[in-house]
């Protein structure tokens, strides 16, 4: 009867050790602190959690007072996707501007300073960076979070990214395995799937990722993507010729393998969390991310007692739950003897964010100083990785620079017209995100060109569509840095 009962909570210990679940709210629920003491290693942190840094470090203290090593994760890519400056905008640039710029040492300078704010903060764990070689440009979901389409400039810049982050003893988790550059789907929809042969992908998609590995990373995220070169049934998180054949066995990486969010339709909506969550563990999975939508503990109990049924009843091998479990806490145990490096003195860390973002922003055509602006964003929906809780563009900044700036928003369905009522004798500053993957910004951007020869354009998303106005200006993101240096060029402060 002892032994049973001890096997029966070592096994609830390891389902809740696997899972990495979300919470609502500013402060640790009574029952998240419930969890972890009673073996909940890891939790994750969205934009929903977050009010400030000081309030960030009070939450994490919390967590910490029931379980010193618990792992606290987030999704900080910098750039267009961050949780740690939500309302506000990051204060630095995303990846496809560090790609621009391609300097390594930039790129790492700016991942150490982003992971010593997190760990001052006491986040240990983030999901970033992105490894995606973003060979399609009409990617809906990775875009600018990718380095670029350049398959070794995106190895060299994950592998910069992830020393970076982990000096200053946050543990880098590369994402998107085997890679979500070359889909035109959103997993946080349905399931994408990649058609292209194993040459290709061993030559393009695995590069970045055997970067990551020789570079130390601490954990690997698997992406919700069907890749029938390698698996032609299952999607990555849950393929065992994926997740242990390819990523385990042939590129030898031992770290931690966490799942992308199990909530994403592409897996709950096929499979369902529970079922999922089970086959991902069992397919070589490490670690079940569940908090983007689902935040309380019924689902942490929902998952748990699948695990554990899954065990009871063979589904599962126990001591694949139990390996699972273990390279979870050997992680937490990582972060508990990794301190951050102090800064270096005089080193200008705190400004590297707006330095890598200037040196990103990339001017074709020529135009005076505008000095009556009117900025007009032209705004597409929001991916959910993204999400639209983050200001961007450049009209706050602007604004800064040239009190009496006037600005509107226009959605899909605007006019040009509109635009140039609104603007009225003001130069027009017209911002879009991805103009190349949106027929009306297009049409939009031609009409204020055709009619007022002066307008201006900032495109901060992919600069795919060829320069127009009388000044372009893309700056590989739209992060709050970012809106900042293309505002500065646009004053002639540049």
């Amino acid at each position: 009867m002892t032994i049973l009962a001890h096997r029966v909570d070592s096994l609830t210990r390891d389902a809740l050790a696997v899972l990495q679940p979300g919470f609502e709210g500013t402060t640790a629920p009574a029952w998240l602190l419930r969890q972890v003491g009673e073996g909940l290693t890891a939790v994750g942190l969205f934009g929903r959690n977050i009010a400030s840094p000081e309030q960030l470090a009070a939450l994490t203290a919390q967590l910490r007072e029931v379980r010193e090593d618990v792992l606290v994760a987030i999704d900080e890519e910098g750039g267009d996707v961050t949780r740690l400056e939500v309302r506000g905008g990051s204060s630095f640039p995303g990846n496809l501007a560090l790609g621009a710029v391609d300097d390594t040492a930039l790129t790492r300078e700016v991942a150490r300073e982003l992971g010593r704010r997190l760990a001052e903060c006491g986040v240990n764990l983030n999901w970033a960076p992105s490894a995606d070689v973003n060979s399609n440009p009409d990617n809906p979901v990775i875009g600018v979070r990718s380095f670029g389409a350049d398959t070794a400039l995106a190895a060299r810049h994950t592998a910069a990214y992830v020393e970076g982050l982990q000096a200053a003893g946050v543990a880098a988790c590369t994402k998107h395995f085997p890679g979500h550059g070359d889909t035109n789907v959103d997993s946080h929809h349905a399931l994408p799937r990649i058609d292209v042969d194993l040459d290709t992908l061993q030559a393009r998609e695995l590069i970045p990722f055997k970067a990551a590995i020789e570079a130390g990373t601490k954990a690997v995220m698997s992406a919700h993507i069907l890749v029938p070169a390698l698996d032609p049934t299952r999607p990555a998180t849950l393929s065992p010729q994926i997740l242990t054949g390819l990523l385990r066995k042939e590129l030898g990486y031992d770290g931690l393998i966490v799942t992308d969010g199990m909530e994403m339709n592409a897996i709950a909506g096929t499979y369902g969390i529970e079922r999922g969550s089970v086959l991902a563990i069992a397919a070589g999975a490490d670690a079940i991310c569940v908090g983007g939508g689902l935040a309380d503990e019924a689902t942490v109990l929902r998952l748990r007692d699948a695990l554990v049924a899954a065990v009871r009843e063979g589904v599962l091998p126990e001591e694949r739950l139990a390996d699972a479990a273990a390279r979870v806490r050997a992680l937490a145990d990582w972060t508990l003897r990794s301190r951050p490096d102090a800064p270096r003195e005089g080193s200008g860390a705190s400004g590297i964010g707006l330095t890598a973002a200037r040196r990103a922003v990339v001017v074709s055509g020529k135009a005076a100083p505008v000095t009556a602006p009117y900025v007009a964003t032209l705004a597409p929906v929001a991916n959910i990785a993204v999400g639209d809780e983050t200001p961007w563009g450049v009209a706050a900044e602007l604004a800064e620079l040239l009190p009496g700036t006037g600005s509107g928003v226009y959605p899909e369905g605007s006019a040009a017209a509109e635009v140039l009522a609104a603007a009225g004798e003001r130069t027009v500053v017209a911002v879009v995100r991805d103009a190349h993957r949106h027929p009306w910004m297009t049409e939009i951007l031609d009409a204020l060109v055709a009619a007022r020869p002066d307008t201006v354009v900032v495109e901060m998303g992919l600069p795919r569509a060829a320069p127009r106005g009388a000044l372009y200006v893309a700056t590989h993101g739209a992060s709050r840095v970012c809106g900042r240096a293309a505002a500065e060029v646009i004053a002639g402060r540049a």
